[in-house]
């Protein structure tokens, strides 16, 4: 099969080259063939060399030799001089530009060999679209076949975006509004109602004013008078309502129905006077405030006695559980009350309460107000003798000195009686007998050393808070519940000896 011969274009200088090479032999012995019609063949390829040399050069075209780069029939050797480590990007544009040595070219490019200069050149790819572009430093390259647009189409797909989210978004505002009116009312409807509850809007002090009518109404039952003590309870615990109480009269028809005959009657005033002398929140515990001006009123109506009666004659259990936190709360922060609640009995029949068979649960409830009575007015005496004569902090402390309570504590054998707390397996009960014991020290050593059975239970309960402080320090806790309760089982001790 015969390969295709692509000519080049040759310029004028080699022109003499190519007569020394027909006048060589090629042509003179062509012309030597007898054949007439070789002859003529030849002398037509003669002619077409010399138009071909002419156009050459009237039209002045280029010698050169264009390769696409890529062919795998063409390798071209590489500047043996060319570092490939310092290896230069060339950046081509439409026109045709000389390659440096070493200089890489991008892909797709149109690479050529200048024969005159014996250099190569390269451009662009047709058909790649590609525009490289530089500014200083910086170099990038666009793609050309890419769609642009103008800045009216640009500004018109806006517009049309833009009208499209508008009608979306007020299709779905349309929808929500429907669902919202569907789930709640209207502005119009609320303001009735709001009206409407605004004439039903009443003040602490009158919703007092009603209960205190329905507790002293005569047509009231028992269970809407009950009804009405708890909701005042409610209420009573604020400082200012407990004092307008007092103001209303209130106070005195709650200590009146102390003297019910209805035990559920009795229970729920006793949660009242209790909440309302206490000045704090909460129900009962025993208050750590009082309310003076109340304490006052209750202790002149006749309180301190009604209460005292309650806790010395049969009751139900709940009804002295509320009697007696009512009685912590009256006495709590209030010396003078005290000195007649030791005057009229009130140690003796806390005593005989502590040893009732029914009265277990009790027991702690005493023990603690007991524990507080002589604690309060310790720290009375610690830090009222700075106090300036004449003030009110000396006045409590001239009242707390005519309270004998300690003493009278040992007369009615209360260091007999709080040892026996030791006994019960709850941890709590321990540690408030055991507070208390600390307390009465001063008046009941000698009968705490003469007690056997308290020696022996301390022994116990020193063994067993030690295993259990250990068990808490191998949970981590160094400082921990039973570690308290130890130290109080050993001062106990250590005091006792």
């Amino acid at each position: 099969m015969a390969s295709k011969l692509v000519l080049p274009w040759i310029c004028r200088s080699d022109f003499s080259l190519l007569m020394r090479f027909v006048s060589s032999g090629i042509i003179s012995n062509t012309m030597q063939i007898n054949n007439s019609k070789v002859r003529l063949k030849m002398a037509l390829i003669v002619w077409y060399l010399s138009l071909q040399l002419v156009g050459t050069h009237t039209e002045k075209f280029r010698t050169a030799l264009t390769i696409k780069e890529g062919l795998d029939d063409l390798n071209i050797e590489e500047d043996a001089e060319s570092d490939t480590e310092d290896m230069e990007v060339f950046y081509p544009t439409s026109k045709w530009q000389t390659l440096k040595p070493g200089q890489a070219v991008p892909a797709g490019s149109h690479v050529r060999l200048n024969l005159q200069t014996g250099q190569r050149e390269a451009k662009l790819g047709e058909e790649e679209g590609l525009k490289y572009w530089t500014d200083g430093k910086r170099q990038g390259m666009v793609n050309q076949n890419a769609a642009s647009f103008t800045p009216q189409e640009l500004k018109e797909a806006l517009k049309k975006f833009k009208k499209e989210a508008d009608d979306f978004s007020k299709k779905d505002s349309e929808q929500d509004k429907e669902s919202v009116r569907a789930q709640f009312r209207s502005m119009n409807e609320l303001k009735k109602d709001m009206e409407a509850l605004d004439l039903l809007v009443e003040t602490d002090v009158q919703i007092m004013r009603k209960l205190l009518s329905k507790i002293g109404s005569i047509n009231s039952t028992v269970d809407e008078r009950v009804t009405a003590l708890l909701d005042l309870e409610y209420l009573v615990h604020q400082v200012d309502n407990a004092q307008n109480l007092v103001t209303m009269g209130g106070l005195q028809l709650v200590t009146d129905a102390l003297n019910s005959t209805d035990v559920r009657l009795q229970e729920s005033a006793a949660f009242v006077l209790g909440s309302a002398v206490s000045g704090q929140l909460g129900s009962g515990d025993f208050s750590v405030f009082s309310n003076p001006t109340v304490q006052v009123e209750a202790f002149e109506g006749g309180a301190l006695q009604k209460l005292l009666t309650l806790l010395a004659t049969p009751r139900l259990i709940s009804v002295k559980k509320k009697v007696l936190f009512a009685l912590a709360c009256l006495l709590r922060h209030f010396p003078f009350a005290q000195s007649h609640f030791v005057k009229h009995g009130g140690v003796q029949v806390l005593g005989e309460l502590f040893q009732a068979q029914d009265a277990e649960t009790l027991r702690v409830r005493i023990v603690t107000l007991l524990y507080d009575m002589i604690t309060e007015k310790e720290l009375i005496s610690q830090h009222g003798t700075d106090a300036p004569p004449g003030s009110t902090n000396q006045e409590r402390l001239r009242q707390y000195a005519e309270v004998s309570f300690l003493p009278m504590l040992a007369e009615q054998g209360w260091c007999g009686l709080v040892p026996e707390l030791l006994a019960s397996p709850d941890h709590d009960w321990r540690e408030k007998a055991l507070h208390t014991l600390l307390a009465m020290m001063p008046h009941c050593l000698t009968q705490y050393q003469q007690n056997p059975k308290l020696i022996t239970s301390l022994s116990a309960l020193q063994k067993q808070y030690q295993e259990l402080v250990l068990t808490e320090e191998t949970q981590g806790e160094e400082e921990g519940y039973f570690n308290e309760v130890l130290a109080l089982v050993d001062s106990l001790v250590v005091k006792m000896h």
